[in-house]
């Protein structure tokens, strides 16, 4: 199918025609479409764990393996299942298993709290689970508050190779409670359950239905369940390696953000199952091992949050490292301040990298990216140009009213990888998918931004994280950006904190780089080299140092944390 929207404007085609418009969608399901390319890569590795290869072969037969389980369970089409697994093989196989019966796939974090887990299984009407086996046990807690039919455990021992398997076993896994619960079915149980499926499991599937709920990130408003359809991730992968201007067959990726996240499910393992290319899955992620990981593996393409990026330049576990083998360096998920971009492509310069770091913008809502700096030109604070037949404009806030180039207001879009809604949340559903008087509906994002008359798009930060001071308008990510340019910031986050005479105020939170001090002579420097850069009404009127920033599960940084921690301070 070919995706076309009429009477939008898209500058960026003319200036950077090699993004073709209008690409060729598959009209199959993930599943159907992963498989196809399994039957032409055949041996292939598909995926790698902990050093072992899973081939496409493989891949397919497990698939199709896990399908015939869930059906013989009793899980039928259009019924959503609970997966919470970290980057595991099994995640994948659960992922295309029950896409392929028409069942739902539903992501969730693992290290999601007992009250979470009973939050998403009732938001998403799950009554059957995934887990792994040192997560049974707070899904014992789990059934305290919200009923569970089935609970299937599986173990990394079962995917590890020979003798990291073994060493598994006996010194991690002996640890965890033992599965013995009446509804509770360890993995290697639940595959044999399949055995007598034969015939009428697959599913006839509209490619335009839900496949997959993941929930939004939380760190503004209420977690909510996103359906996403079978178009809205092959399209996403279509578009991705479009983008990638480098071949992207047979291309190895590492796949460090998380399977439950839309960047990690969405291009780290389904575009590259979708191309015929290998995810490396990393099933925990630390500076240490990820770059021991980037040595060994010698990956085409790694992706991931600023301070993923940051955490790299703060140590010396790549000092040396040959970075060649790259092909391209992408950031999502936050905002990447302009000196930590700088920082990071001198770091690759450094390291034989004949890439730069691409800048995107993304949102659950529609999947993940759908908007990334060109390969050949970037503009300072751009988030780049959008996706092929994604479309862009910028309206003022609250209203579908269209706004000129170079003014800032709210970023909307549309396009093939746009989501069906939000489960159960009617009246924000009506909120953000909208249709505009162009006949088209637009998702409104909720952020701020601008574009210019090349189609550059630029980010400001959440709408409803803008800081009023005195009646002007602060944008806590632009102050953020001038605060890291002092050079004994490594990172900061600006938050406004209630004020009886400027309604609110502006605190600053930062962490240190290595060698610095926190004492009055820094926070002095630190506030002068403000004051060169800062309208004065926009000054910090407080610094606070801090070891470290809270993150949210995916890597960003939560800015919410520190704004419910000084709003506990004024109750004490």
């Amino acid at each position: 199918m070919k995706y076309k929207l009429d009477n939008v404007s898209t500058p960026w085609l003319d200036s950077y025609g090699e993004v073709a418009p209008n690409l060729d969608y598959s009209e199959k399901t993930i599943s159907a479409a992963v498989l196809d390319t399994a039957a032409v890569e055949k041996d292939f590795p598909a995926l790698t764990f902990m050093g072992k290869p899973t081939s496409y072969t493989r891949l397919a037969t497990e698939i199709d393996r896990v399908a015939r389980s869930f059906h013989a369970l009793g899980v039928r089409p259009g019924q959503r299942v609970l997966v919470c697994l970290p980057n595991v093989p099994q995640a994948v196989f659960c992922l295309y298993g029950l896409n392929r019966i028409g069942a739902i796939p539903t992501m969730v974090h693992p290290l999601s709290a007992v009250s979470e887990l009973a939050f998403y299984m009732k938001e998403a009407d799950c009554s059957i689970a995934v887990t792994l086996d040192q997560f049974y046990g707070k899904f014992l807690r789990v059934k305290e508050q919200r009923p569970i039919e089935k609970l299937i455990v599986c173990r990394v021992s079962d995917e590890l190779p020979f003798p990291l398997s073994i060493a598994q076993k006996l010194f991690t896994e002996s640890k965890f409670p033992k599965v013995s619960g009446a509804n509770d079915i360890v993995w290697s149980d639940f595959m044999k359950m399949g055995e007598s499926v034969t015939d009428g499991y697959v599913a006839k599937k509209d490619y335009r239905t839900e496949a997959v709920v993941l929930f939004s990130g939380g760190t503004t408003g209420t977690t909510k369940g996103i359906m996403l359809s079978d178009l809205n991730f092959n399209a996403l992968a279509w578009q991705t390696a479009s983008m990638a201007n480098e071949e992207v067959h047979h291309a190895k990726m590492l796949a460090a953000m998380p399977v439950f996240h839309g960047f990690g499910l969405g291009v780290c393992i389904h575009t590259l199952m979708f191309i015929g290319g290998t995810s490396i899955l990393v099933p925990r992620f630390n500076v240490k091992s990820y770059a021991k990981l980037i040595r060994k593996t010698q990956p085409n393409f790694i992706a991931g949050v600023p301070t993923l990026f940051e955490a790299i330049t703060r140590n010396r576990y790549l000092d040396g490292a040959d970075l060649s083998c790259l092909r391209g360096v992408f950031s999502g998920g936050d905002s990447l301040t302009i000196e930590l971009k700088k920082k990071f492509d001198a770091f690759l310069k450094e390291h034989k990298a004949r890439v730069r770091v691409r800048e995107g913008y993304g949102t659950t809502e529609c999947v993940t990216a759908c908007c990334l700096t060109p390969y050949n030109k970037e503009k300072e604070g751009s988030i780049g140009i959008p996706f092929p037949d994604t479309y862009f404009k910028i309206c003022k806030p609250g209203t579908q009213e269209e706004l000129p180039y170079g003014e800032e207001g709210e970023i909307c879009l549309t396009g093939p990888s746009m989501m069906l809604g939000y489960i159960g949340h009617e009246e924000e559903n009506a909120q953000t998918l909208q249709k505009h008087p162009d006949g088209h509906v637009w998702l409104h994002t909720g952020d701020l931004g601008k574009m210019d008359d090349e189609g550059f798009v630029y980010f400001r930060q959440r709408i409803k994280r803008m800081i009023v001071t005195s009646g002007y308008n602060v944008y806590p990510s632009q102050l953020e950006n001038i605060i890291e340019g002092h050079p004994a910031v490594q990172r900061s986050c600006v938050i406004g904190i209630p004020d009886s005479l400027k309604m609110q105020r502006v605190k600053a939170f930062v962490v240190l780089r290595d060698g610095y001090t926190a004492d009055d002579a820094v926070r002095e420097s630190i506030l002068a080299h403000c004051k060169a850069h800062i309208a004065k009404y926009a000054l910090p009127s407080e610094i606070e140092f801090r070891e470290s920033l809270p993150t949210t599960l995916v890597g960003k940084v939560a800015y919410t944390v520190l704004e419910k921690e000084e709003a506990e301070k004024r109750v004490a």
